[in-house]
């Protein structure tokens, strides 16, 4: 294939000149344009000017004037509305390049959505209500959302290591596509060689709106612990007195209440931490073992066999409170956080969790820099299997970023600060220095074909008209409120 011998020509050529540094990079690009089942060059040629371009990414097409991109302005949309993807193939290889967890401690990963507005495509197709966040308050638009699990880390920037994004369909619901995300990637680092038996469970973070009883029951049995933050509304209960000699009945299920909203009903923690921060000052964790909540026949549990009990789900809610924000700003209210799995809640577990919940928010930066700069809400496209290619091929190029960042020459602008000793380019500056590291790379992707111009439209044909197509519209259930 002349794809896998061009990739070993430029892997040779970088060994002989004394550069064999670049070689993960390097096996990286080969590996996914073999991912690349058909309009393979054309993707993968997108990808590198998705790279390369010096600026925000406005449009797909806007891509073609970029040199990278040797074909014609219509590849692009015929490789994203023809081209396939293996997309399990492409989280494998996303997920082989993720960093190493440290010496015993566990893997981390978040996993958050993102909406892709799209009010007025209205021939697009499997259009979804998606939450949008703005100054004038949250609306509810149609669009596209999806789910987007990345790799979290240890560090002084906010890099982290893209993993999948899976978009939600039409009738999915958000609690399902979640548990599928996080038992195919259990799948996956066990297949990799990633995980084994001995390691510690990975730890799985997620934000508010999650349902962490639902999820937490969902993995039980598995090799895996989950973080989910908590609304300030929520209400647990601990597990009832013993039963007194002689007393009849069922018993009762639930005991004290402990709401996280109302100091009065709370009782002393099972852990308490006082640790120092330099950006949070004094920061405060508690923790309260064995809680759960009351569940109702609402929701998933809505099929719950009649004659059986609802199950009693337990995990430990952790309180943090800190002095000051990063900013310096005083915090208005305090953190509240879930954490259920098959491991021993101790002092050394709750100092490693809430430090690496704080590591979450480094996902929130990816949004904005994909959204921002690599195009991720512009591709504008009707077909929802197009938008998913763009999106697969996003997740490609920042792994690539992330990648060559130890490799990039540092080409800031006059007017950017200084990079401070031993801190490695941020995902802007990696992209500004991309183009020039390319070249020592070489690409996997074949020469274009020579081609004549087409015999145009046909004289007096028309257009087909198309159908528009409503956003699906889930119908709202009621009787939730009072759970998580």
């Amino acid at each position: 294939m002349p794809t896998i011998a061009a990739a070993r020509e430029v892997t040779e050529h970088i060994g002989a000149s004394g550069r064999s540094h670049l070689r993960p990079l390097i096996d990286f690009r080969a590996g996914l344009h073999r991912l690349l089942w058909r309009r393979a060059d054309a993707l993968f040629e997108l990808t590198d000017a998705l790279l390369c371009a010096q600026g925000p990414v406005r449009s797909p097409v806007e891509l073609s004037m970029e040199p990278e991109f040797r074909r014609g302005h219509g590849s692009v949309y015929a490789a994203l509305d023809q081209g396939r993807i293996d997309a399990g193939g492409l989280r494998r290889l996303l997920l082989g390049v993720s960093a190493a967890a440290r010496p015993g401690e566990p893997l981390m990963f978040a996993l958050d959505i993102t909406p892709d507005a799209r009010p007025d495509a209205e021939y697009a197709d499997e259009r979804v209500m998606v939450q949008v966040r703005g100054k004038g308050g949250d609306k509810f638009l149609p669009g596209w959302p999806y789910s987007l699990l990345v790799g979290v880390q240890w560090g002084d920037s906010s890099w982290v290591d893209p993993i999948e994004a899976r978009r939600l369909r039409p009738s999915q619901e958000h609690t399902d596509v979640t548990i599928e995300q996080i038992t195919g990637l259990l799948a996956d680092l066990e297949s990799t060689g990633r995980l084994t038996g001995g390691d510690p469970p990975p730890l799985i973070m997620l934000d508010a709106g999650n349902y962490a009883t639902d999820i937490s029951h969902a993995l039980t049995g598995r090799h895996v612990q989950v973080l989910v933050r908590l609304r300030a509304t929520r209400v647990f209960y601990a597990d009832p007195e013993p039963r007194r000699p002689g007393e009849m009945g069922a018993g009762k299920r639930h005991g004290q209440e402990f709401s996280c909203s109302d100091a009065a009903k709370r009782y002393a923690p099972d852990i308490d931490l006082a640790a120092g921060s330099a950006r949070y000052g004094t920061v405060r964790v508690r923790a309260w073992k064995g809680l759960h909540q009351k569940l109702t026949r609402t929701g998933r549990w809505a099929g719950h066999p009649a004659d059986e009990r609802l199950p009693i789900v337990r995990g430990t809610v952790l309180q943090i409170v800190v002095d000051r924000l990063p900013d310096g700003r005083k915090p208005t209210k305090d953190l509240w956080l879930w954490h259920a799995g098959p491991v021993e809640v101790d002092l050394d577990l709750v100092d490693l969790l809430w430090k690496a919940y704080l590591r979450r928010f480094d996902q929130e930066h990816f949004h904005r820099f994909a959204k921002v700069y690599l195009g991720m809400a512009r591709a504008h496209l009707s077909s929802a299997q197009a938008t998913d290619r763009w999106m697969h091929l996003i997740m490609a190029a920042y792994a690539q970023l992330r990648l060559a960042s130890p490799h990039v020459d540092d080409l800031r602008r006059p007017w950017h600060p200084r990079p401070e000793p031993g801190r490695p380019l941020s995902p802007y500056r990696v992209r500004l220095g991309f183009r020039r590291l390319r070249a020592k790379l070489g690409t996997p992707a074949g020469s274009p074909k020579l081609t004549r111009p087409g015999p145009g439209r046909p004289k007096g044909s028309r257009n087909r008209p198309k159908d528009k197509r409503p956003p699906y519209r889930k119908t709202v259930t009621t009787g939730n409120e009072h759970r998580e």
